[in-house]
């Protein structure tokens, strides 16, 4: 309840805060640091100040490293922002630049090192979304429920939709 009760005082300043606007293509205004053992989202301002801090779950509540398609794991790594749009099912979606080279150069390691299996693809498709319909409940029980995506309440997707970029980096940690 206290997480709750810190989350919905943050949103609340953030409604208020007049420095959180939208950015264009290719600006480095912000940037958004995902820690999948906190289960937070932050966005901070090039000065490496926190605007906000979203609550966010995952697909897989081991929390590890995407190894291959399917596992239902949240790559780890720095990612972009590839596109923005809206999403039949899960309101808003952007979209990030998985798999990128360091993606891509960890999969090719764990196959040569027998980790995965030789015929694992490494899948695709990931971004940071909202959830369905009067489901964001879902977010406050930390329901890891994603094929690997990152989820925030559907009024947090859109503010994030209008305010980041494409390009916006994106770091997702343990």
């Amino acid at each position: 309840m206290k997480r709750f009760i810190a989350f919905l005082l943050v949103a609340i300043l953030f409604t208020v805060n007049t420095s959180f606007k939208p950015t264009v293509p290719g600006s480095r205004d912000y940037y958004i640091v995902i820690e999948k053992h906190k289960y937070e989202m932050t966005v901070f301002d090039a000065n490496d100040n926190a605007l906000i801090v979203y609550p966010v779950v995952f697909g897989n509540k081991d929390l590890g490293d995407k190894m291959m398609k399917g596992d239902r794991r949240t790559p780890e790594g720095t990612f972009h922002i590839a596109a923005k749009r809206p999403h039949p099912k899960w309101n808003k979606f952007l979209a990030l630049d998985y798999p990128n080279e360091e993606s891509i150069e960890k999969f090719n390691e764990r196959k040569a090192e027998g980790l995965i299996p030789v015929n694992a693809e490494i899948g695709g498709e990931i971004g940071i979304h909202g959830t369905w319909p009067h489901e964001d409940f879902a977010i406050d029980q930390y329901q890891n429920w994603t094929m690997g995506c990152v989820s925030t309440k559907n009024q947090y997707i859109n503010q994030l939709f209008n305010t980041m970029a494409v390009g916006t980096t994106v770091i997702i940690k343990r």
